[in-house]
């Protein structure tokens, strides 16, 4: 089952395709009208954005996605490699070891040189969360070797709402703000995220070192089934429930209830999953049932990066706000 994008988030692709960098970069002063765009966005591909959005957005250089490895026995593979998703699945499923890795600073300082060539005058680069994984730290090294400035932000967060502080921060360069200035509304944007989910099992992420050793053995002694969240930047247990089917429940509760308390048709939801999309198709429509004054969710499946500490079965929902300028 392909991916699906909300209608809600096509206004985005929309208005940026008319923004369109030159490849030498324009003076405002020429076109007073225009927006110009001067700083492009860089972010890692634990940020689950859609591939056609990424593609959208990454021809003229104002935005570059830098592929998180995963090593599935022997073998290490990138982020959108043909068979990555199906090989994890069957390596999870056989037991066989999985690790995933941060990008190398050299990557980025790659990515961050990109951007300059392409006149660009700034970065802004956007990472999955210091707490479950050590790209920020490869990114500020990358940073310190180039001659661009760029701003790191750790998002404290993952998957879509990581890619929700991106998208922000790719709103904020297209209307032609500062770095600075597309930093902080990623970084309010991203403040306003929240990341609930539902793994049938901890093991996996225990074994990448994400939750301690005791959350799993209980998990795994009394079935509980948790539902977790990500919360400054760490994945901390929201509440135990004694069955698959009630915990999927709960969570559509917990988010029903976060919905219940933004702003009214400000709302947005991301819903992932892997191995399952099934379930995902479902959770979305109920929720869209309970919160109609919400746009339809963008449904995905994890990212490689992520799903390899998730495991199979996965359902996680991400709530944000939109990214409209402004807003």
């Amino acid at each position: 089952m392909p991916d699906r994008e909300p209608p809600a988030w096509m206004w985005l692709k929309e208005r940026l395709s008319r923004l369109r960098l030159p490849t030498v970069p324009v003076p405002v002063a020429q076109d007073p009208g225009a927006a110009v765009v001067r700083t492009a966005v860089v972010t890692d591909s634990a940020a689950a954005l859609p591939a056609d959005w990424v593609s959208a957005f990454a021809a003229d250089g104002r935005l570059a996605v830098v592929p998180m490895p995963v090593m599935v026995g022997e073998e290490i593979y990138g982020e959108g490699e043909d068979d990555i998703m199906q090989t994890l699945a069957v390596a999870l499923a056989s037991g066989s070891p999985v690790k995933t890795s941060r990008p190398s600073p050299g990557q980025f300082e790659q990515a961050y040189a990109a951007a300059k060539r392409r006149g660009f005058e700034a970065v802004v680069s956007v990472h999955i969360s210091a707490e479950l994984s050590g790209t920020v730290d490869a990114a500020r090294l990358a940073a310190e070797r180039v001659d661009i400035p760029v701003e790191v932000l750790d998002s404290r967060t993952v998957g879509m709402a990581q890619g929700m502080g991106v998208q922000s921060a790719v709103v904020a360069a297209a209307a032609g703000q500062s770095a600075e200035e597309v930093r902080a509304f990623a970084e309010r944007r991203l403040e306003r995220t929240r990341v609930y989910f539902y793994v049938p099992s901890l093991e996996q992420l225990r074994r990448g070192g994400r939750i301690g050793a005791a959350a799993s053995l209980l998990g795994t002694v009394f079935s509980i089934k948790p539902i977790l969240a990500v919360d400054d930047g760490r994945i901390v247990p929201l509440e135990k429930v004694r069955s698959a089917v009630r915990a999927v429940a709960r969570l559509e509760e917990i988010v029903a209830a976060d919905i219940a308390t933004r702003p009214t048709g400000q709302a947005r939801l991301a819903v992932h999953h892997f191995g399952n999309p099934g379930e995902a198709e479902s959770l979305a429509a109920r929720l869209a049932e309970r919160c109609p004054e919400c746009p339809p969710a963008q449904i995905s499946s994890l990212p490689a990066v992520l799903a390899a500490h998730a495991g199979l079965g996965v359902l996680a929902v991400i709530v944000g706000e939109s990214s409209t300028p402004g807003n």
